[in-house]
């Protein structure tokens, strides 16, 4: 990367770390949502260090598999970019006073609790229980309010008398309507990723985690292309970005060619009249010259 955009990384992934303390702008909270998709990698982050430290076993698993305090760490790197997200949400309504931002921290906070009862029920070797039934009541509403606010707020999808069924009147990837009816029922899917660990048998469940986070990224990278679209039509209807000034009053071609012809109608009448004008001063002046001589 150029230098610049070097420093424009760096900065706005400082200023997440200040997340209530200065207004919080457009980039800002679409860095932190990036954030919010690497829970996986966050969370495991404490696991390569311990790794590290102590080295790999036969079975992969002596740094997560004993109960104590580890799940705490990984939690709280993992629920870090959630956090920061109802941090600034609270902060844009204390800004604006909108309650839509409360609603949208509220999708962050119910986040943070699904993750804590997810990694308590990791903890406990992944049995079923009280636990796990927790798990899944939170994780089931932490998907369902996400994926609804994904599009019906973040992308304005499911609009009513929409060209297209169940999208918007604008769009700007009018060549590729097909990629948003696969970017919806992509996105649902994985936002339900989570139930690829219900199941007792199967492939390892290192190798689950590692295939919902990849996914997670993929849903990401996708979301990114339709937030942004719907960011920018955002701007032109508020006139933020805009090519064109919109005109106080309406234009008509008809009516500025007849405005057309009136100013072309009006330029000959001063024609007329200047004309005559300029007849009747010599006219008047051959009469005044006439009265002179006639007094000589």
């Amino acid at each position: 990367m150029f230098k610049s955009s070097r420093w424009w990384l760096i900065k706005n992934v400082s200023k997440l770390l200040t997340s209530g303390m200065h207004r919080v702008e457009f980039a800002d909270f679409w860095m932190g949502d990036q954030f919010c998709s690497l829970v996986f990698t966050l969370s495991n982050l404490y696991y390569v260090g311990c790794v590290y430290a102590t080295g790999i076993d036969a079975t992969w698993r002596q740094c997560t598999s004993h109960p104590g305090p580890r799940w705490g760490i990984a939690f709280l790197l993992a629920s870090l970019p959630l956090l920061v997200r109802l941090v600034q949400s609270v902060k844009r309504w204390v800004d604006s006073r909108l309650i839509t931002h409360l609603i949208n921290g509220g999708k962050y906070g119910s986040g943070i609790i699904q993750y804590l009862f997810y990694f308590l029920w990791r903890e406990q070797g992944g049995k079923r229980g009280p636990i796990f039934v927790v798990w899944c009541i939170f994780a089931t509403n932490y998907s369902i309010y996400a994926g609804s606010w994904d599009l019906l707020m973040d992308w304005s999808l499911l609009r009513p008398h929409a060209p297209y069924p169940f999208l918007r009147p604008n769009l700007l990837y009018t060549n590729s309507i097909p990629f948003y009816y696969f970017a919806i029922v992509t996105n649902i899917l994985i936002r339900f990723i989570w139930v690829l660990y219900i199941p007792e048998d199967g492939p390892d469940f290192i190798l689950r985690t590692f295939i919902a986070g990849f996914l997670e990224a993929l849903r990401r990278w996708q979301w990114n292309f339709l937030r942004l679209e719907n960011e920018h039509l955002g701007n032109i209807d508020q006139y933020r970005v805009t090519r064109e000034v919109p005109l106080p009053y309406s234009y008509d071609a008809a009516s500025h060619d007849s405005d057309g012809e009136d100013e072309d109608d009006a330029h000959d009448h001063r024609s007329t009249a200047g004309r005559s004008w300029k007849h009747g001063r010599r006219d008047s002046m051959s009469e005044h010259t006439t009265a002179a001589e006639v007094d000589a």
